[in-house]
């Protein structure tokens, strides 16, 4: 079985992976990180370079050869994955892989992502806080459909990475 992580940016998924593969022995496959290595680019990159449409159609296409290929693994998704194009039905397909939405408020959210925006080239060009928590909550709406079509939804507020994996592990084993 596979553990797929989803949510929105700054939701933790890439953390709670990394506690996850060490709580158990799993290997974490960061898409993200996927992505970077086969392209060769950071993702800011390819984002600037060739635009969100090309990162989109290659996103869908390694999501799919991880999902074929991993098997009892833990994977991070994008924070747009589950959105774009028949992805949260690839993930979804193989039933033994076992989908958690990492739900995270828009203030927790807004107040994590503010000064981290220059590494997130989706709220780079955000100026202030407010228009931020706009843009965040604008997203979150848009995308709560797909997020929400996960198998187990986790709030993460007031949780610590070790109470939300040890959560994950609960819900599984």
């Amino acid at each position: 079985m596979n553990i797929v992580l989803l949510g929105y940016m700054g939701s933790g998924k890439s953390l709670i992976g990394k506690k996850l593969s060490q709580r158990t022995e799993r290997p974490l496959l960061d898409l993200d990180v996927y992505i970077e290595e086969n392209e060769k680019k950071s993702i800011s990159s390819i984002f600037s370079e060739k635009g969100e449409i090309y990162f989109r159609k290659k996103e869908t296409f390694y999501l799919n050869q991880l999902l074929k290929t991993s098997k009892n693994a833990i994977i991070s998704l994008g924070g747009g994955t589950p959105c774009f194009g028949e992805n949260m039905k690839y993930i979804q397909e193989d039933l033994t892989n076992k989908s958690f939405y990492l739900q995270t408020s828009l203030e927790v959210l807004t107040n994590r992502l503010f000064n981290a925006r220059e590494k997130r080239p989706v709220i780079a060009h955000i100026e202030n806080r407010t228009l931020l928590h706009d843009f965040i909550r604008k997203h979150l709406f848009e995308r709560s459909f797909y997020y929400n079509q996960a198998d187990y939804k986790i709030h993460t507020d007031e949780k610590t990475a070790d109470e939300i994996s040890l959560e994950i592990e609960s819900l599984l084993f």
